[in-house]
């Protein structure tokens, strides 16, 4: 494997936006140190370690209290990096797991009291699921007694099959990064309306990061266009955050940068204190 690859800033630019308090950053990893959480051997890249006190640092950085950590591909089914990390920082930090779709009853209770809120499907080619809709529904109705979510992560021209099989989920659903579109196609394109489409149904929320994934470069005006039509629209379903760290990306964002683009997104005091702390709050049940 060749030499490990930086996926992230060391030393991002101080946000100007000063976040509310219990702000929650919805959608982040760690990853490593590899030499106590080894990464698969079957990854496609190795990236530099992006331990917990990398992320707890950049969190106090930004001003972030409250945090949902998503294991990583990197990582696979063993959670242990992501429990080593919600333990340090007991009740503010909760995650979503990964983990295949036969996963029993006994196994999600005790991935509940770990911290755990939901399971997280990968649809992307970078990132291979071997389970079948099918079998993921079933799983559904044996997370639906704990109160959990399925979270799922799709390129964006899977929106159109994947919605009416997701909408047999017994428990609600997260659509990540704002589903993949290309943010220069616009808001009228057929992805981004399915999207949009998909969301109408009570049970579909949509996390409004990867801004930065869905535009080319900074400051990703047509990237925040389709974020804020979405919290503009679905106000209550929307969260955020910042993906830190950044594997599998066209560049490298400055994750200060990324906070300053919540007020563009969300552009009143009202939609800021939804998206970033009442949102996840209710979602993730933060005590």
């Amino acid at each position: 494997m060749s030499n490990p690859i930086q996926t992230y800033l060391s030393d991002p630019t101080k946000p100007t936006f000063k976040l509310p308090p219990n702000s929650c950053d919805a959608h982040c990893h760690v990853l490593g140190p590899a030499d106590r959480f080894p990464f698969l051997e079957s990854r496609s890249m190795t990236p530099v370690d992006a331990g917990k006190e990398k992320l707890f640092a950049l969190h106090d950085f930004l001003g972030i209290q409250r945090c949902v950590i998503v294991q990583s591909a990197f990582h696979g089914f063993d959670n242990s990096v992501v429990i080593d990390a919600m333990d340090a920082r007991k009740g503010r930090y909760l995650g979503v797991a990964l983990a295949p779709a036969n996963t029993t009853t006994e196994q999600i209770a005790k991935m509940d009291r770990q911290g755990f809120r939901g399971i997280r499907f990968n649809f992307m080619a970078h990132l291979k699921n071997s389970d079948t809709m099918e079998d993921i529904i079933a799983l559904t109705k044996r997370m639906e007694p704990f109160g959990w979510h399925l979270q799922v992560h799709f390129s964006s021209n899977l929106v159109h099959s994947l919605a009416p099989q997701l909408k047999q989920s017994a428990v609600p659903v997260m659509i990540d990064h704002i589903g993949r579109v290309d943010a220069a196609l616009g808001q009228h394109h057929a992805d981004f309306q399915a999207l949009f489409k998909l969301l109408e149904d009570d049970r579909f929320h949509v996390k409004v990061s990867g801004i930065d994934r869905i535009s080319k470069s900074h400051p990703y005006d047509n990237g925040v266009e389709l974020g804020k039509i979405l919290v503009d629209t679905f106000t209550e379903k929307c969260v955020w955050g910042t993906d830190w760290p950044h594997p599998h990306h066209h560049h490298i964002p400055d994750d200060g940068h990324l906070v300053d683009l919540i007020p563009r997104i969300a552009d009143s005091a009202l939609k800021v204190s939804k998206l970033m702390v009442a949102n996840p709050e209710k979602f993730y049940r933060f005590i």
